[in-house]
């Protein structure tokens, strides 16, 4: 695992290029403490950091061919290289080291840009090719490695984190204000955009060819909904052994291992098939907070428990959201509401003092249909058949006005998320659940000024994903579109960039793309079957695991910063959100966030969710814009 980073000037060689890599290379230390490597020529500069993980001794990058013609750095894992190297090494390539980066260069001699075909993993690499004076840029199918541009003219930048790209004297911060209101939208900022104006995050599944000046952007793999007539005995036996070949595949190391486990199905079911694969006792962690609405610690005991693992816990307290805040901006880059970056961070630094890799079980939930927002789709359908005058003047002035609570996934929060959505269609609904502020809330949340700024539509992205692809149901299309957005643009770079914070590389099984593409041949009405999430993945997991933890209510991963607002960190708000500190950009209404505050803090309305995006962004911009 590791930070990359190049330079690529087509037509001149800079001379200060050896320093501007340098600067690159010592922002991201924290992805790569374990050691560094450059390459140099005539208008080109890699480098890389390195957290060591498979051939701690000679797998020093960039990593080169026999000629030394074709190098690459590279960010990641291939779960498939042994097989390729013994393939490799019968059509006659000569290997130096024993990494799996080594099989990228080879694999690249005999495949061309189609290398990427063949690997098996998580990766963003970069190949130069000499002779050819070509680069390739490959981001992995999932997006579970980042990758980031800035190209202008002939000059061409690219890093494993922005905050790279901004040390460099080619670049000058300006915010991109239609990412800005995507990201009041969405809680974060869908690719291919990002906050900073001109740089942008490669699409996963895609590459970029760079040759005689010219830059080609290219779509090399995607997921598509092709069913499968099969019988529920068959997907059951399929999910169990595909899921535990992935997890089986994940644990090649030369350095401990361990899982973080939430008590959900999903981490669950990583954990217990990583126990039956692996030759060692298994290390698990887990978080939990003191308001029971939000703890799932009793869960995750029952499944350690029944796997017989070394157990490790920690329980997540207020004070830590005003120690935590201004430390993770120095690895998020762009702003990012997600409220469980938090939790991440602290289980990451927790299990780097036990191990240098853990899994996770990411990726289960848009396989599967796990997400409420699938069943308020379902309810929805049955909801907008009642007579509008009825849903209007009765049933959202009813709903308007429940009391505020501060649980997690309380009934009165899914009812008003549900009547703010309803009356969109069911792909803008969707995002409208997972959202922070829906259309109306942004009007009033933007100056006058900003907002005659504003040139796209906040949720272009969706349309752009649909344009591409569209599946005929409208499940799959919604498990599709949050494959591209919510996984991809918030999970993702959520663990990425809290696990490396500590170092810390995490493997997530159920993207293995075998899997995925197996995942999505299975009809939808046999991942949610009426109300019943995960249906066929619970099916499949009965015979091994507790029903206590298989049939319990989803939680998910949050922290109670409702609650914590109101009370604990009353004052950190009131700070942050001050009217002085707002003027200083002036992209606000003061008015309207004082309304919120007040309603918050009175209890009428639990406004956490409108909150926390201003918090971030207000930190976001006193780090990486307001620099004093």
């Amino acid at each position: 695992m590791c930070g990359i980073c190049g330079i690529y000037n087509f037509q001149e060689t800079n001379p200060s290029i050896k320093e501007q890599i340098k600067k690159m290379c010592q922002t991201m230390i924290h992805r790569g403490p374990d050691d560094e490597g450059y390459y140099l020529d005539n208008g080109i500069a890699l480098g890389m950091r390195r957290l060591a993980i498979i051939d701690l001794i000679t797998g020093h990058q960039p990593i080169h061919n026999e000629d030394k013609s074709i190098w690459v750095i590279f960010n990641g894992e291939i779960y498939n290289f042994k097989e390729l190297r013994e393939e490799l090494i019968k059509k006659g390539h000569k290997f130096y080291t024993n990494s799996d980066t080594e099989t990228i260069v080879h694999l690249y001699e005999e495949e061309g840009e189609n290398v990427v075909n063949r690997l098996n993993g998580m990766f963003a690499f970069a190949i130069w090719d000499k002779k050819s004076r070509l680069l390739l840029v490959v981001r992995d199918r999932l997006g579970i490695k980042p990758l980031h541009y800035f190209h202008k003219n002939n000059l061409f930048i690219f890093a494993s984190e922005i905050k790279s790209i901004l040390t460099t004297d080619y670049y000058k911060r300006e915010i991109d204000f239609d990412a800005l209101a995507k990201y009041f939208a969405f809680e974060y900022i869908p690719a291919p955009q990002t906050i900073f104006k001109g740089i942008k995050k490669l699409l996963p599944g895609h590459l970029i060819v760079m040759k005689n000046g010219e830059v080609k952007i290219k779509k090399y793999w995607d997921i598509k909904y092709e069913y499968q007539n099969r019988s529920e005995d068959y997907y059951k036996e399929q999910i169990y052994e595909r899921l535990k070949e992935a997890v089986k595949k994940r644990l090649i190391s030369d350095v401990p291992l361990g899982v973080f486990l939430s008590g959900g199905i999903d981490s669950s079911t990583v954990t217990y098939l990583m126990s039956k694969v692996s030759n060692s006792k298994i290390k698990t962690f887990s978080i939990g907070f003191e308001e029971q609405s939000f703890n799932e610690l009793e869960y995750a005991r029952v499944v350690a428990e029944h796997i017989k693992s070394e157990h490790t816990e920690f329980v997540v307290k207020s004070k830590m959201v005003k120690e935590l805040v201004p430390v993770l901006m120095e690895y998020l880059d762009e702003p990012l509401a997600d409220a469980s970056i938090i939790p991440t961070y602290i289980i990451s630094k927790l299990a780097r003092e036990f191990v240098t890799v853990a899994l996770a079980g990411d990726g289960g939930d848009e396989l599967f249909a796990g997400y409420d927002t699938y069943k308020a789709y379902q309810i929805a359908r049955l909801y907008r058949k009642v007579p509008k005058f009825l849903r209007d003047s009765i049933i959202k002035r009813i709903v308007y006005f429940l009391p505020a609570s501060s649980k997690r996934l309380s009934f009165e929060f899914k009812a008003k998320k549900f009547i703010s959505g309803i009356d969109y269609p069911p792909e803008i609904s969707n995002y409208i659940w997972w959202g922070a502020y829906n259309p109306s809330e942004r009007d009033r949340l933007f100056s006058e000024e900003l907002k005659s700024l504003f040139k796209d539509d906040p949720y272009s992205p969706v349309f752009y994903h649909l344009k591409n692809y569209k599946p005929e149901n409208m499940l799959d299309r919604l498990a599709y579109l949050d494959i591209k957005l919510y996984l991809q643009d918030d999970l993702l770079v959520k663990v990425d960039r809290m696990s490396m914070a500590n170092s810390l590389e995490i493997r997530v099984p159920f993207l293995d793309h075998t899997f995925v593409e197996f995942a999505t041949s299975i009809p939808s009405n046999l991942k949610l079957n009426g109300l019943k999430t995960k249906y066929i993945l619970k099916k499949a997991m009965e015979p091994h695991l507790p029903k206590k933890v298989l049939y319990r209510k989803k939680i998910g991963f949050d922290i109670p910063l409702g609650v914590w607002i109101r009370k604990e960190l009353k004052d950190f708000v009131l700070e942050v959100l001050s009217r002085e500190n707002l003027n200083r950009h002036g992209f606000f209404n003061y008015s309207y966030i004082e309304k919120i505050l007040k309603e918050h803090f009175s209890g009428k309305h639990n406004h956490r969710q409108l909150l926390w995006p201003l918090i971030i962004f207000q930190f976001w911009y006193n780090r990486y814009i307001n620099v004093k």
